[in-house]
C-alpha cells in the first residue's frame, strides 16, 4: 500500500507546483497543498500498517512463514 501512498503524495505535489506555476485560482492551489499535506501522515500511517502486516499475516495463517 505504501507505493498507492506514495504515488497520491507525488501527485498531489505535483498538481501543487502545476497550480502555482499557472497562476490558477487560489482555492485550486489551497486544495492541492492541502492533499500534500494530509498525504504525508497518511504515507506514514501505511508504512506503519505494512511493517506489521507480515506478524499479522503470520500469527492468523500458521502455514505463512515470515523469512525476512
Amino acid at each position: 500500500m505504501v507505493p498507492f501512498a506514495l504515488a497520491g503524495v507525488a501527485a498531489f505535489a505535483v498538481a501543487l507546483l502545476v497550480t502555482w506555476l499557472a497562476d490558477a485560482p487560489a482555492h485550486w492551489v489551497e486544495v492541492s497543498l492541502a492533499g500534500l499535506i494530509w498525504g504525508i501522515p497518511g504515507t506514514l500511517t501505511m508504512v506503519v500498517h505494512d511493517r506489521n502486516r507480515k506478524r499479522r499475516r503470520a500469527l492468523t495463517h500458521p502455514e505463512f512463514e515470515v523469512t525476512a
